[in-house]
């Protein structure tokens, strides 16, 4: 993160080039991933294979998004963030060189490995230019063999979770409980977690900073081997007081109609939204990201349409601001923002 503030008044240069932009996702081969990202996505999934992610609007070298749809049409996020920095982040501009969320939608079949991610001050354990991992959850798609593991259980110890370890009980020592659609989850850095039976979308710091404490003593398919712990740095990043997580309680304002608040933290903001009647998007000198988990809609901006339709992700650039959202039908839309709380 940049601690130089610029006045990005001055530096934006043909701003008529900006509009709502729509990407294509990236799909990801996971052990534990299954096929039911065809049920929201519209782009094939790779033949095969399970997928257990879709990266919906990512900013990293190995795997950038690309606008699907316009002027800028194969145009990476990367990209854009380096030719239209401030177009794009308005008044956050001055402070992010990369954007600086990742969003997915997951298929976890099967569990996933038992981890933890590290907060921003552990630098011990992050690689140069990347950051810690806050992310959170919510819950699209349920089944049978749903469960989400958030948090150590109260009183679990290093040495006892060492043991289990060792003993192939971890689960024993894991906060665990089975999921609803619509449920929202906010797993903060630091917090052992792990989630299977679902569907979920995921908002997260621009990180793939994962170590794996556990990993059921499986094999991945592709190589034959079990897959790489990392035990002792997992161990090291774990935040002990976070236990017993559970689903969160939606914030429902009065001047916000049709909208609950989810997540409001250090990193970001998001709010579903579900509605019949036109809808303000979108915020004044900052970007907004729209996520279409049902229905569809659309957005007029400069005398043209832009559609939103279930799975899609679009970015609204700083400079555009507000856009009034027509429904087609009912839809729900997350809608995401960049938190600048520490940036105060």
């Amino acid at each position: 993160m940049k601690k130089t503030v610029v006045h990005y008044s001055k530096l934006i240069k043909m701003s008529n080039q900006m509009y709502p932009l729509k990407f294509d996702p990236i799909y990801q081969y996971r052990l534990w991933g299954g096929r039911r990202l065809e049920n929201l996505l519209s782009k094939p999934l790779p033949e095969d294979e399970p997928v257990g992610e879709a990266w919906l609007l990512s900013d990293r070298k190995d795997y950038a998004n690309e606008v699907s749809e316009g002027a800028l049409k194969g145009t990476t996020l990367t990209k854009l963030m380096h030719d239209f920095r401030y177009e794009i982040m308005g008044k956050l501009g001055g402070h992010f060189d990369h954007f600086p969320l990742l969003l997915k939608f997951l298929d976890c079949k099967e569990v996933l490995s038992v981890q933890v991610h590290p907060s921003d001050h552990q630098k011990e354990y992050i690689p140069e230019g990347d950051s810690g991992k806050t992310e959170a959850w919510v819950v699209l798609e349920t089944s049978e063999t749903s469960r989400i593991y958030a948090g150590l259980k109260k009183g679990t110890t290093k040495e006892k979770l060492l043991e289990s370890i060792q003993n192939n009980t971890v689960s024993d020592c894991l906060h665990s409980f089975v999921p609803k659609e619509d449920d929202a989850i906010f797993i903060h850095s630091g917090a052992v977690h792990t989630l299977g039976g679902t569907v979920v979308f995921e908002v997260q710091e621009n990180s793939d900073v994962t170590f794996r404490l556990y990993d059921w003593d499986r094999t991945d398919q592709k190589t034959g081997k079990p897959r790489e712990l990392q035990v002792e740095e997992a161990v090291a990043c774990i935040d002990f007081n976070q236990v017993d997580i559970g689903p969160v309680n939606p914030l429902i304002t009065p001047d916000l109609k049709d909208t609950e608040k989810l997540f409001d933290n250090e990193h970001f903001k998001a709010w579903r939204i579900k509605t019949r009647s036109d809808y303000m998007v979108g915020f004044k000198d900052e970007p907004a990201i729209l996520v279409c988990i049902d229905g569809k809609g659309s957005m007029n901006y400069n005398g043209k349409d832009y559609h939103i339709d279930k799975g899609e992700v679009i970015l609204l650039p700083a400079i555009i601001g507000l856009l009034n959202l027509q429904p087609t039908q009912e839809i729900t839309l997350l809608q995401i923002a960049i938190s600048d709380k520490k940036l105060h």
